[in-house]
């Protein structure tokens, strides 16, 4: 069986599913048919939004189906009728059942943005920021019940910047995964059963909630540092100085300590907002957002906003 005679069921919503679709077209593999989520409404009119996956299969003419999930005898019964070899899953955002994963000839892989067994789950990118991690990687998985605990088909590792940001690492996983199920497919042996995971080294990734983003100024200096780069740019850290809430983008840890509580503002320049830690590491914010307003550099807040910082406010949770 060669590549152009596979036929592929491609299974994803967002934009880091539409680069392996990219990938997949432009390699000249066969897909006979996209499956995504039911169109969001979005924006103040609440208009429905059809997602990257599906608009970029519109542009290439696939067909696209959009199940809210797969509990229907018709909407098995659709999908067996592609008569597939493979099913390609990522980003879906389904937890797919097992008649799914049977219905395609050799099964479903999926596209993880990890190494498993290593963070498992929704927000593998950012928690791996988030943990301090120094790498991170693609596997292609071979799909079964579990929560992406299916023997491993192929590893791609990658390394994790000490600048890294959650939508860095994002782009750079997206584009990686896009060349290892390219890579897998010109290989693809519907006989290799690929390498059993560790269940004792998995841990996992729960999904992100802008109620943790809040910053908790008890925590280290270099944890809430490794935070903003995870969170940023979803759903991105944030604080409040007298009652008015500012999300972080940025910050930087200085080699000062301070003895005030944390949370304290001990300064400010143009360099950056000085916030005491909790281990009386002092952090600077360079890049923050106001309620109603822009990201912006501190230097350009403190222009009109100075005020807020003057006497040595302490920082709360907004």
């Amino acid at each position: 069986m060669t590549k152009k005679n596979l036929k592929i069921i491609f299974a994803g919503t967002p934009d880091f599913a539409a680069a392996a679709l990219q990938a997949i077209i432009d390699a000249g593999h066969q897909v006979c048919a996209v499956y995504c989520q039911p169109d969001r409404p979005s924006g103040r009119g609440k208009k429905l939004i059809a997602g990257p996956v599906k608009n970029l299969a519109l542009e290439h003419n696939i067909p696209v189906e959009q199940p809210q999930n797969f509990k229907s005898e018709s909407d098995l019964a659709k999908l067996a009728s592609y008569q597939a070899d493979l099913m390609v899953v990522v980003a879906y955002g389904l937890l797919l059942p097992k008649a799914v994963l049977n219905i395609p000839r050799y099964g479903c892989v999926n596209i993880h943005g990890s190494l498993l067994p290593r963070w498992r789950g929704a927000a593998p990118i950012q928690r791996a920021i988030e943990a301090g991690d120094s790498q991170s990687g693609i596997t292609i998985m071979q799909m079964d019940e579990g929560l992406d605990t299916g023997n491993m088909l192929l590893k791609v590792p990658c390394g994790i910047e000490v600048s890294e940001t959650g939508s860095s690492l994002h782009d750079k996983l997206a584009t990686l995964g896009g060349l290892a199920i390219t890579h897998y497919l010109a290989e693809f042996d519907p006989q290799a059963s690929g390498e059993k995971q560790d269940d004792a080294l998995a841990n996992y990734a729960s999904k992100l909630s802008k109620q943790e983003a809040s910053i908790d100024w008890n925590q280290p200096a270099l944890a809430i540092e490794r935070k903003v780069r995870a969170f940023n740019a979803w759903p991105v850290c944030y604080t409040a100085v007298d009652g008015n809430r500012i999300r972080v983008w940025e910050v930087e840890v200085s080699n000062e300590k301070a003895s005030e509580r944390p949370g304290t503002v001990t300064g400010y320049s143009k360099k950056g907002i000085e916030v005491v830690c909790g281990d009386q590491t002092v952090i600077l914010l360079t890049k923050i957002q106001p309620d109603g307003g822009k990201a912006m550099d501190a230097a350009a807040l403190l222009n009109s906003k100075s005020q807020w910082f003057e006497g040595k406010p302490v920082l709360t949770s907004a």
